[in-house]
């Protein structure tokens, strides 16, 4: 037996309101956990550095981008990524996102919308700064962030 030998224990999990269990190294992130044992490749892989906001996910309710976070401090938390928001039809950040234009290549938008909605939980409400504030974690590098404003504000009157 080599010393060199993978080692992995069980995960346990709730992902987009369902219970996970997978064997895992301790060294997997949370993106890696989603999109490659999961297949939910809706939380995107950009700058892997936590700058863009494309990973972004819900851990308990707070927005975290994916990719900085290791699997094993996810360990019995509720995990919801893009594919756990909405269900048949469009949520409605979504629904605002498309109203308003707030995306073009669309590469953005599962973080933008994950941000969004931790934003609008944590205040229902919130003033121009704030929204922007609450997007200061993510990246866009098409819409220039008119149409993604606009969608909030549309959510919060």
């Amino acid at each position: 037996m080599s010393t060199r030998q993978a080692v992995s224990s069980e995960w346990r999990s709730h992902v987009n309101n369902k219970d996970v269990v997978l064997h895992i190294p301790p060294s997997k992130r949370l993106l890696n956990i989603l999109r490659d044992d999961l297949e939910l490749t809706g939380t995107k892989v950009s700058c892997e550095m936590g700058r863009c906001g494309a990973c972004m996910v819900l851990v308990d309710g707070k927005a975290v981008n994916s990719c900085l976070i290791m699997a094993y401090q996810c360990a019995d938390k509720q995990i919801t990524t893009i594919e756990g928001i909405g269900n048949e039809t469009l949520h409605p950040i979504q629904q605002a996102f498309l109203e308003e234009g707030g995306f073009q290549c669309g590469y953005c938008t599962p973080g933008m919308i994950i941000s969004v909605q931790a934003l609008l939980t944590e205040n229902p409400h919130p003033c121009q700064s704030e929204i922007e504030e609450g997007l200061s974690g993510n990246l866009c590098r098409c819409t220039g962030y008119g149409g993604i404003m606009r969608a909030v504000e549309k959510l919060v009157k």
